[in-house]
Formats: structure tokens, sequence, C-alpha cells
């Protein structure tokens, strides 16, 4: 069974564009980059009301791809209908990659020019096709690769969500396999440089967050000539409980990778396992319990009694029954001990749940690496380790050395907010630069 163990979000204004009309979702295992376009008041919508449909889940996770397509076609219906009820948001639209990793394959959906990759054994593989014109004309081979290059209409969109109706939506699933390392990315990123450095960089930057922010930083050392944004995330193959009565559920628990090491308690055992000494390990229990017969020394005379007469000892032998006594002790135990490990699971799930739902329902605004006013998702703290308890979720245009210091410290004060309140302060910030 495959999982997300790795992952990175970032999306930055970039070097010539006021606004970011970017949006993304990062909520494993469904993860979503949309790409705005129609303008500062309409892009930007565009791109959130598809990423807030997607915020309601797969409702059939059993068949992804046709999932993952009627959440993009409710997106598409909402983005239609609002550009028609206003007029200033007329004519909106927005790209959309969508991936849902499962148990064993990940499963794309895809309109317009933002793009999914797959990073395996050295190779950078794509996963979608653009939907703009230059693409259809290289694929009907009436472009080359060079002339697409620099063909003035290469940024022309011929399918989008929210300009039609209806749309058709790209969907496949891949098989996917431990170590991947898995793209989604605006055109911003892939306009910027070319898929060659794409792939260098991938591959000097083990981490997911360092080769993230070294993407970012590339494309906007190219130029930056649009809104950047960039979603990792890395594979891992998990153990699995057996399935109940199957052969082996009697003698495993868990399917484990040949050569892995057993785990500690299995290893160990009991409760020696979790640091016992030997006066609680198994056999010394026992011991305890079924203690060895008294043998007198052969020169020792026996009691007398008082009588005169010599008191019989009566050997001890094993009381009847020991071994299956001990059998059944042993088996208690270990049920006694599989039940509580179960428990603390089960504890240490719900709470991990808990704290994971609250961290999503708030926000805070700070700046990031180049000083640009940043709203990040969850609480300003860090547990040791370098495990951060936030996650950044938009880069603005804004520089936070602009702002007056007074305007500056209440904005970066770390104060905790709803999504709406962060975003309208940023977004208040972004049109005042406008002016």
């Amino acid at each position: 069974m495959l999982r997300v163990a790795e992952q990175y979000t970032g999306t930055d204004t970039g070097r010539q564009r006021r606004a970011n009309e970017d949006a993304l979702l990062a909520r494993a295992p469904l993860f979503v980059v949309a790409d705005g376009m129609g303008g500062a008041q309409a892009g930007e919508v565009a791109s959130r009301i598809a990423v807030e449909v997607f915020q309601l889940g797969l409702k059939d996770a059993a068949e992804p791809e046709r999932a993952l397509a009627a959440l993009a076609r409710l997106a598409n219906s909402r983005i239609h209908e609002l550009s028609h009820s206003n007029a200033e948001q007329a004519g909106m639209g927005t790209t959309l990659t969508a991936a849902y990793v499962g148990e064993h394959e990940v499963a794309i959906a895809h309109v317009g020019d933002s793009r999914a990759y797959c990073m395996r054994d050295g190779e950078l593989l794509r996963l979608t096709d653009d939907h703009t014109l230059v693409d259809e004309l290289l694929r009907q081979g009436r472009l080359t690769p060079e002339e697409a290059v620099e063909h003035p209409q290469r940024s022309v969109i011929t399918r989008a969500l929210g300009p039609e109706g209806a749309v058709e939506v790209d969907t496949r699933s891949f098989q996917a396999r431990a170590g991947d390392v898995y793209l989604l990315c605006s055109d911003g990123l892939t306009t910027m440089i070319s898929e060659e450095e794409i792939l260098a960089l991938l591959l000097a930057h083990p981490r997911l967050h360092d080769a993230g922010e070294a993407l970012i930083g590339a494309a906007n050392a190219a130029g930056g000539r649009d809104n950047v944004t960039v979603v990792l995330l890395r594979l891992e193959e998990v153990d699995v409980p057996l399935a109940a009565g199957s052969p082996e559920s009697s003698e495993a628990t868990f399917i484990r990778p040949p050569g892995s090491a057993p785990p500690r308690d299995e290893a160990l055992g009991g409760d020696a396992a979790h640091g016992g000494d030997a006066a609680h390990a198994p056999d010394a229990v026992e011991a305890a319990r079924y203690p060895p017969a008294t043998v007198l020394p052969p020169a020792s005379a026996p009691p007398a009694r008082r009588d005169g007469q010599a008191r019989r000892v009566p050997r001890r032998g094993p009381a009847r029954g020991a071994p299956a006594q001990r059998a059944r002790g042993r088996a208690r135990r270990a049920l006694r001990h599989s039940k509580g490990i179960v428990i603390a699971l089960v504890l240490l799930a719900l709470f991990g749940a808990g704290a994971d739902i609250a961290l999503q329902s708030v926000y805070f605004i700070g700046t990031n690496s180049r000083g640009l006013i940043t709203l990040f998702q969850g609480v300003p703290y860090q547990l040791p380790g370098g495990l951060d308890l936030y996650r950044r979720q938009y880069v603005s245009g804004v520089d936070a050395a602009q702002l007056a210091p007074a305007r500056r410290g209440a904005l970066l004060d770390h104060h905790l907010r709803s999504e709406g309140d962060a975003a309208a302060r940023i977004r208040t910030l972004e049109l005042e630069q406008l002016e």
C-alpha cells in the first residue's frame, strides 16, 4: 500500500505580476493546482472556486478518475454561473490539474496547461497534455518543437474551467511505486525553465522543500513572467494488516518487505519489549508461579515426629496440567498486550486527526524568505526536530519592507485568523499596490 511520505507546496507571484491568480490544495491524498485567468479580480476568483470545490473531497475513492472528473465539472459549473452573473468576472476561467494517491495508483484529472509529472529512476515522465493552441498544432504535426517555443500564440488556452457551460476533463491512472516523486505545477514554472532543468533540480535536491524552493527560484531567475506554483509529493510503501482468516493471520499481524527487521515488540517479545528486566520476562514469571520441588540435602535428617517416628516428607512434583496453564497464561498476556497496543494506536490516531483538523482551520500572516507578505495555514510554531506546524498557502507580491512600521507590525504579529480574514487583508494590500 502506498502513501504520501513527504510533500511541499509553494506559490509565488513572480517578478512581473502584481497579484497571484494561482491556487492550490494539498490535503493528502488529494492535491490540486489551479491557474486562474481573466484579470486580478477574476482569475484568482476562478482558481479559488476550483480549489474550494475539491476541498469537498472524493465521494467515491473506489473510482477516483470518475470522482475527480465530477468535481472538475462541478467547479466548471460554479465558475461559469458566477461569470455570467457578475460583469466584473465575465469570461473568467482557470486551469486545473488534480492528483489523487490511491493504494497502488495515482489518478489524474486535467484541464488547461498546468501540468503533472512523475520522477522515477532518474527520469521525468510527463503525465498530462497541454490544452493549448500550440500543443494542438504540435500533436497534429503542423509545428516542430523548436517552432513551438517561439510561437506568438503559445499561451492561448483551448480548454479551461469556466468559459463554457460544459467541459471535457482528461483523466488517467498511473501505476505508482514507492520512491516516486510527483510534481504538479502551473505554467509559470514550465514556461520559464525546461523539463531538463526541472529534472536536474529535483535530482540535485533530495529534500522536497529544497527542491520546491529551487524550482520557484529558478523560474524567477529566468524572468518570472507569471505566477508560479509548485506541489511536490514523494510516495512510500507501508505495511498493511493481513485479511482476517488468511493462512498467515495466526502467525503474523503485518506484512513486512523482504529483508526488513521485525518490529521491536515482536523482536523482543512481551514485557521485555517495554524495557522490563528479567524478572518480568515470561519465563521468569512462570518460574515464580511454579517453583521447583523442595529437595533436602542427602546428609540432612528428616524432621522428627513428636511420637518419635520419622515424618515422611512428600515429594513435590510438577502440578497436573502445568504446561497447559502456562500456555493459556502466555496467550492471555499476549492478548492483553495486543489490545493495549491497538487502543494506544487508536487514541494516537484520534489525537493526530483532531490536531490536523485544528491546524487546517487557522491561518496567520508572515513573510517568506524573500520578505514578501505570505499567508500560512496552521500555527507559527516548530516542534523539536524541525517539524513545522504550518505550511505556506499563498505568497503575495507585496514586500513587507514597503509597509509603514506600525502597519507592518500589526500585520505580522502572528495573530491566528480565519482564512477569509487573512486573505482579505492580503488582498487589500495587493489592491493598494495596483493603485
